[in-house]
């Protein structure tokens, strides 16, 4: 089923919580809606499922307008952030509670209520109730239970967000795995940028009531368009500056000296941007390192060991700080603080993007531009 909203507004008394949102959901696409904590993704799922009426635009399921339908004629299955289970129902009694509305017989409930276990691995858990379940048990029970109606849209939202790091992990695994099996049109909401990219077959990007960029999980991760989206995508150096000069390279002037990087978009000599390089493509060195590239020098100012990561921030003398990440800590003696050190990383690491530059920023810049 694809899934198209065109000019979609949404206010709640004074608040804008959609600008105008253009978006087109492939038919049996895993489609997440991904941004901080206010940005409208929730409302968006709310307004495909019915929950919500748009203040203007469209809603379409394939060649069908549905922002008039009511919510049980959308055909859609929903899974909660709180999982909506009742406490005092047993799971088959959770999961064949949505049968009811759509006037299924009662003779097929125990095959359909079965067959949505099974989907979600679940079978022999008929008679337990919620209380006695695992959060990951709950969650695919509030799947089975969308699942059993037979959507032609599942729509998720922080499915789970109340789950711990390790179960989550697993759970979202799963949860791919079931949606292309099945094929059927999923729309995730989530604040979780790992989450997103390891579920996604696209992403789109919302910030303060506006889509800002829609693309596959590779795609904003290596061509972010906005420094928002740089910034929002994974961990980054952000630094503001002026193009100097375009040539075979781009050199940016920056608080900290000339950058050579390249761009997707055409600019040019005097024009604003924002420099971008990741944390995984810095070398971190303690001498000045004699290549050709973009070497930046400073103190060790913190360290952070992850297991499969040694993060560094580095202090310059301007009073920026940058990250880079060490993959292979297990064979590398960690710096002390304090310690001089290069940071060194090629022309082809560092992205220039057009705009926005209010000021350097670390991660969390809430700017949307």
């Amino acid at each position: 089923m694809e899934i198209t909203l065109t000019g979609v507004k949404k206010r709640f008394k004074t608040v804008e919580a959609l600008r105008g949102v253009d978006l087109h959901i492939r038919d049996g696409e895993l489609f997440t809606l991904l941004g901080p904590s206010g940005c409208g993704k929730t409302t968006t799922l709310r307004l495909i499922a019915g929950f919500y009426h748009p203040d203007e635009g469209k809603i379409m399921f394939g060649d069908r307008e549905v922002q008039e339908i009511p919510t049980f004629q959308r055909n859609i299955g929903m899974v909660f952030q709180n999982y909506a289970l009742w406490p005092h129902m047993t799971v088959f009694k959770n999961v064949a509670y949505g049968l009811q509305f759509q006037k299924i017989p009662k003779a097929d409930w125990s095959r359909l209520v079965n067959e949505a276990l099974s989907k979600v691995g679940l079978v022999g858990y008929e008679k337990r109730y919620p209380g006695q379940l695992s959060g990951g048990q709950q969650q695919r029970v509030a799947l089975a239970r969308a699942l059993a109606l037979n959507p032609d849209v599942l729509l998720l939202d922080e499915p789970l967000s109340n789950l711990d790091a390790k179960i989550r992990g697993s759970v979202r695994a799963e949860i791919r795995k079931l949606q292309q099996s099945l094929g059927i049109t999923t729309v995730y909401v989530t604040h979780d940028q790992e989450e997103a990219l390891t579920l996604s077959d696209r992403i789109g990007i919302m910030c303060d009531g506006n889509l800002v960029q829609i693309g596959s999980p590779h795609d904003l991760y290596e061509r972010p368009a906005t420094r928002f989206v740089a910034d929002f995508i994974g961990s980054n150096n952000l630094v503001a500056g002026t193009v100097a000069s375009v040539g075979d390279d781009i050199a940016v002037q920056t608080r900290l000296g000339l950058i050579a990087g390249f761009s997707h978009h055409a600019v040019e000599p005097g024009d604003i941007c924002t420099v971008s390089f990741r944390p995984e493509n810095i070398r971190v060195l303690t001498e000045k390192p004699q290549d050709p590239g973009n070497h930046i020098n400073g103190k060790i100012s913190f360290a952070s060991y992850m297991g499969d990561t040694l993060r560094y921030e580095m202090e310059h003398a301007e009073g920026l700080l940058l990250k880079a990440d060490i993959k292979d800590p297990l064979h590398h003696k960690e710096l002390a603080w304090g310690t001089p050190v290069w940071f060194s990383f090629q022309k082809s690491a560092a992205l220039i993007i057009p705009g926005n530059n209010s000021a350097d920023g670390q991660d969390g810049d809430p700017s949307c531009r």
